[in-house]
């Protein structure tokens, strides 16, 4: 009997334990295949005989074994329970005390929880989890705000695009293009004629050049807008040059379309010279009225280191008479040029062209570079100068005084 159980505790240890191992069965079977093999010894020894006596001991210790360790193991489940259970109703009153603690917290989470080995580290364990989750909180709130904004803007672009898309907009857009190019070609024929000098590209750099065309585009956008365009000359302008570069890389293909005049020639040999009337900040003319019957000539050019002099210098060399805009006339002016951009003079000569009035013209002179406009008496005029010379200056007020005085009084003789 005993060595029929000795040979069967083999076969199982040799058969069932290897397999049981390779298919990751759990220990809880190893009890269970020795209680088999002792069933089926206590099978075989009904079988061969009433005579021979069971081994009731054996099979009892194996039952038992099986038993321990299967009631260890639900116990050690059940504290476990029991310790995460207690670990979250700790959470939920700190929580309710106002604690810093996390909404949610998994299991593995509530384990090391437990594992801290004191109270402060609990504490701060459970305050780095509640940072945590209010990071990822805020980053999920941004995502959601930044995927409302672009379905936002894809909305007002959808709808801009369905507005420019509709018929009345692109016959309106058409019917006022064509509008515009019909004053443009009577201006052609009839208009007042207003010439952009093209022959100081060797007084700019390449970047001086571009930004001089790009300020004479949006200068015959905004005269072919007006009321009253002029007939604007593109004079001195070379095929090779520069200019003529910069010129076909904004329009491109309407450039062989403007209603524009561009021609290599000089302004001399095209309009008689007595008609001609250079406008120059350098010139110690100052422009009163606006002539109608005059052509007046804007120089070209965009210059970072202002140079002083040149077009009037050109002009002189031409015979031409020059002029100025009177801006020491209308604004108090503040210390610096007074260049202006080419827009900025087109805006100017329309206007005054239009209304006649110097004011309503000089509103398209920077803020920035005035104090308002001359609207008081000569020895009020002082006094706010005095004052604001006073401020910037400090100690030279006596001497900004005398100079202001000669000045006027200069200006007042003049007159």
């Amino acid at each position: 009997m005993q060595s029929t159980n000795v040979l069967l505790k083999k076969i199982v240890r040799s058969s069932v334990l290897p397999f049981a191992a390779q298919h990751g069965v759990k220990k809880d079977l190893f009890p269970l295949s020795r209680t088999l093999s002792l069933s089926l010894c206590l099978k075989q020894d009904n079988s061969s005989g009433p005579s021979e006596k069971l081994d009731l001991d054996a099979w009892k210790k194996v039952m038992k074994s099986g038993l321990q360790e299967e009631v260890s193991e639900t116990v050690s489940e059940h504290k476990e329970l029991s310790t995460l259970a207690a670990a979250r109703e700790i959470l939920e009153m700190w929580r309710l005390a106002g604690r810093s603690v996390p909404e949610n917290i998994s299991e593995e989470q509530l384990k090391t929880f437990m594992e801290c080995p004191s109270k402060s580290a609990k504490k701060k364990y459970l305050k780095y989890l509640h940072l945590k989750e209010l990071y990822k909180k805020n980053d999920k709130r941004k995502m959601d705000e930044k995927r409302e904004r672009k379905q936002e803007a894809k909305k007002q672009a959808s709808e801009t695009d369905e507005t420019k898309r509709s018929s009345l907009v692109c016959l309106w857009a058409n019917a006022m293009d064509k509008a515009y190019s019909w004053r443009a070609a009577q201006a052609m024929i009839f208009g007042q004629p207003l010439v952009f000098d093209m022959s100081y590209e060797k007084d700019m750099s390449v970047r001086e050049v571009a930004n001089t065309v790009r300020q004479i585009v949006l200068s015959e956008g905004c005269n072919r807008r007006s009321v009253d365009p002029f007939h604007v000359h593109f004079c001195n302008l070379k095929d090779d040059s520069l200019y003529h570069k910069e010129f076909i890389k904004h329009y491109r293909e309407a450039w062989g379309k403007l209603l524009i005049t561009a021609t290599d020639q000089c302004y001399t040999d095209i309009f008689p010279k007595d008609k001609l009337v250079y406008l120059t900040a350098d010139s110690p003319k100052v422009m009163k009225t606006f002539d109608h019957n005059k052509i007046y000539i804007v120089g070209s050019m965009v210059d970072k280191s202002i140079k002083t002099g040149v077009s009037l210098a050109r002009a002189k060399r031409l015979g031409l008479e020059t002029a100025a805009l009177p801006l020491e006339k209308y604004l108090l002016w503040n210390s610096g040029a007074k260049n202006l951009t080419l827009d900025q003079m087109m805006h100017i000569l329309l206007t005054l062209k239009d209304t006649g009035d110097w004011k309503k013209a000089l509103e398209f002179v920077p803020k920035r570079k005035y104090c308002g406009f001359v609207s008081k008496p000569v020895h009020e005029l002082k006094k706010t100068l005095n004052l604001i010379n006073t401020l910037k200056l400090g100690k030279r007020q006596e001497e900004v005084r005398r100079q202001f005085a000669k000045n006027y009084s200069k200006k007042l003789m003049q007159k």
